[in-house]
């Protein structure tokens, strides 16, 4: 691994400790002020442009769904970049989770994400507790089964 690579691994766990805590300061100096995080089809008010409009985002889904995230594995271009991760979205107070991968473009210092696009792992079927890939052994590959702590307590 380079040390770019570090700096692009560092800065997506950065930004998913931000998303667990539901800190939207901390969520906002993860981005660049004209930031756009791609969505699959479905989700309501995707894309969303803007660090400001990342951060409301990802703090309503704490407040609301009671989320968390893990992050499974990452894969970081030497030159720092670009990296791709593969992900869950523990959703606690709806009792789902989804997985999927996301794409990530960072500016050229790598200190500041430009553009996230997620893919699923499978289509959002609301009828599944957990949405994952057909047959893929989580466990056994070292997935997280639940969510590692509590989303915290936003009023």
């Amino acid at each position: 691994m380079t040390d770019l690579s570090q700096k692009a691994e560092a800065l997506i766990r950065r930004y998913f400790a931000a998303c667990n805590a539901a800190d939207h300061a901390e969520l906002v100096a993860c981005f660049t002020p004209d930031a756009v995080h791609y969505f699959p089809p479905g989700l309501p008010g995707a894309p969303w442009r803007g660090a400001k409009a990342i951060a409301d985002g990802w703090v309503w889904c704490v407040k609301t769904l009671g989320s968390q995230w893990t992050i499974e594995k990452v894969l970081a271009g030497a030159d720092g970049k670009e990296a791709v991760i593969e992900w869950t979205h523990w959703k606690t107070a709806v009792g789902e989770a989804l997985r999927g991968d996301e794409w990530y473009i960072f500016d050229d210092k790598i200190d500041r994400i430009v553009e996230i696009r997620a893919y699923y792992a499978s289509p959002v079927d609301k009828s599944q507790p957990i949405n994952k890939l057909h047959d893929f052994d989580y466990a056994g590959r070292g997935f997280a089964m639940a969510p590692q702590s509590e989303p915290p307590k936003i009023d």
